[in-house]
């Protein structure tokens, strides 16, 4: 069962609570044994919970508040005048680090933005450094929803801090606790953020969005598990393949699985398996240093270099796990494998060009969904396989589509059962089908701000700038603008960024000629640093100097972003033109899959900013044949005619 606070009473009632009792209902709340530092810090919490009934007697205090989306939980809440208080202890500490400011701020945010009960309502998030020899006293300063930014004070200041507040800005009624509590949660979780809770421990139906999109999860999972459970019984080998609308969840289902079945079945070696090299680097490293931040606070030992190893046995490229393959002919560990964007991977020709020239494999002649299965299909006994299927986003090469998975399994694996929902649309007739309504995603998870963002994008790219325009008569709460000025495009970003939000630069990777303007797209990011760094680290996403392209960004999310838009896709005569610039000088790409792809890159990058995007579109130099203004002039007033208000 799920705890959304594991302490909830109103100051008046701890008088006849003992210690012993908070701490028994602390502890008990927890699957696992409490660590030193952990039973220090609550035995602290309980202590200056007392003094701060005594100073606060008409609050109501709630510890270990569950923050869904940040898979973590807010030491202490309290409600009191109207008020939502956040409060973080650093219990020990002498100072106030950014990190657990941002930490502070991060609980406010999501409070703010997912708890339907405190949309409306103040929220001041406050960090307590209960060592510090005394507070950061400032003027509190509000942002416009209300959510004030992080107060810094010792253990002695915060009822007296709290107590100013609610007599400068109380609404003068109390919060009723009970409705506040068992008010709507509606999380949104990046997916870094999701993978990180559920490689902690939590369920997929603490981190999701909507009571819809957490059912259809739930539902999804548990038609999987259990035809793994029957695999196992018969001794049987099987595949599902896993559908869903734009930003329903798929990923989040694979990360779910794999994470589920390897806590539960730590023997099938469950792995998730991608070709998308930056997500796998990204997710790999987001696990490891939130490992070694958790187990920090709760006083364990560990390396990042032992949690980057155990990440990476969980999250793997699925181009190694192929290789690994080539080098024997035994079962490989991992009974259970979710493939990540399964259309994507390669087909026959592809596939065997690259296993001849780099590998070495004469004669090689199989389609990369072939082999993936062949490999598999070693296994003696029962297996698993979970295919993630995307579609709409190709951006290389060779890449086979689902049909091909079909056509090996008819081919060359008839014996396997597949699982597939009436959603997968093919001709391929397999010899051991099961009807799977279960395995689609119907309701989107992705941007809490903009439901109708992905179909307002697909009008964008179809050259249909009424259609565009009407939905984004619904996007009153996604912020979509325009500007000729790349300056002005970073200062918004900056302007809007909070806590542990991410803004970045984005730009096509053949936007050869926004070079002029500082935007180097041949020079490769690390997506580690840049999606995870710290703003002051220049190789941050959010120095807003680095953009990122497609290739880098796909699968992954910014809160806030900057498209820097070249002339390789360009409006003329009504309709979208494909270029692409080769040594001084771009060319029409008159080949329709090529077409497609650079189509693609601005699809995906166009969806990368989960609560706003800013369009920069060069003004053009008339010296230079390489960018006339007269394109970028064209390409910016279609823009705004799909709706894009101007900065």
């Amino acid at each position: 069962m799920m705890h959304r606070t594991f302490v909830s009473l109103p100051a008046s009632d701890l008088q006849f609570v003992s210690d012993h009792e908070l701490y028994g209902q602390l502890a008990g709340k927890l699957s696992f044994p409490v660590e030193p530092a952990q039973r220090f810090a609550w035995n602290y919490q309980i202590r200056h919970l007392r003094e701060l009934a005594r100073e606060l007697p008409g609050a109501h205090f709630s510890m270990e508040f569950l923050i869904p989306r940040m898979g973590r939980r807010a030491d202490l809440i309290i409600l009191h005048s109207g008020i939502i208080f956040v409060v973080e202890y650093k219990v020990g500490s002498k100072s106030f680090d950014r990190s657990s400011l941002n930490q502070a701020y991060g609980y406010g945010l999501d409070l703010k933005h997912f708890h339907e009960p405190s949309h409306d309502l103040a929220v001041v998030p406050i960090l307590v450094a209960t060592e510090a020899e005394e507070s950061i006293v400032a003027p509190l300063e509000w942002d416009e929803d209300s959510l004030a930014q992080p107060l810094r004070v010792n253990s002695d200041q915060l009822a007296p801090a709290i107590n100013f507040i609610c007599r400068v800005w109380g609404q003068g009624q109390e919060i009723d606790p009970s409705a506040w509590l068992a008010g709507r949660y509606r999380p949104t979780p990046t997916i870094v953020e999701a993978a990180q809770a559920l490689y902690s421990g939590h369920d997929v139906e603490e981190i999701s969005r909507s009571e819809a999109g957490a059912e259809n999860l739930t539902k999804t999972a548990d038609y999987v598990s259990a035809a793994i459970e029957s695999a196992k019984a018969d001794g049987k080998k099987i595949i599902c393949f896993i559908t869903g609308v734009p930003g329903s969840g798929k990923t989040l289902a694979g990360l779910n699985l794999a994470t589920a079945r390897q806590r539960a079945h730590s023997d099938e070696h469950a792995v998730f398996l991608s070709g998308n090299g930056p997500l796998v680097a990204v997710l790999r490293e987001a696990l490891a240093l939130d490992a070694v931040a958790r187990a920090n606070a709760e006083g364990k030992s560990t390396s990042k270099t032992l949690e980057k190893r155990q990440a990476s046995a969980f999250i793997q490229n699925i181009h190694h796990f192929r290789d690994e393959a080539l080098t024997s002919n035994l079962p490989p560990d991992e009974k259970v494998a979710v493939f990540d964007e399964a259309q994507r991977a390669w087909d026959v020709e592809q596939t065997s060009k690259f296993m001849q020239q780099k590998k070495g494999q004469v004669g090689f002649a199989m389609s990369e969904p072939e082999f993936l299965l062949s490999v598999m299909d070693r296994h003696p006994g029962w297996c698993a396989i979970v295919c993630l299927v995307g579609g709409g986003q190709e951006i290389n090469t060779g890449e086979a589509g689902i049909d091909e998975w079909l056509r090996a399994l008819k081919r060359s694996f008839p014996h396997w059962e597949a699982h597939i929902p009436d959603a997968l649309q093919t001709s391929v007739e397999l010899p051991r089908q099961v009807h799977a309504p279960a395995l689609h995603l119907a309701t989107s998870i992705r941007s809490f701000r903009a439901e109708k963002l992905s179909d307002f994008v697909g009008h964008l790219i179809d050259g249909d700038a009424a259609a565009a325009k009407q939905i984004h008569e619904e996007l009153s709460e996604y912020p979509l603008l325009i500007t000729r000025d790349l300056g002005a495009a970073r200062n918004w970003l900056r302007s809007r960024r909070r806590g542990n939000e991410r803004a970045g630069l984005l730009a096509s990777s053949n936007a050869a000629r926004l070079k002029p303007h500082g935007i180097f797209v041949k020079a490769k990011i690390e997506p580690e640093k840049w999606f995870l760094a710290d703003v002051d680290d220049v190789r941050s996403s959010d120095a807003l100097e680095d953009a990122a392209t497609e290739f880098d960004v796909q699968g992954l999310e910014l809160d806030w972003a900057c498209l820097c838009w070249d002339a390789n896709l360009r409006w003329i005569d009504g309709e979208w033109r494909t270029l692409q610039f080769r040594g001084s000088q771009w060319q029409s790409v008159n080949d329709p899959e090529r077409q497609a792809y650079i189509a693609n890159s601005y699809r995906v990058l166009l969806t990368r900013a989960r609560q706003g995007l800013v369009i920069f579109v060069p003004n053009g130099d008339e010296s230079d044949h390489t960018r006339p203004p007269s394109v970028y002039d064209s390409i910016f007033k279609f823009l705004a005619s799909c709706g894009f208000a101007l900065l």
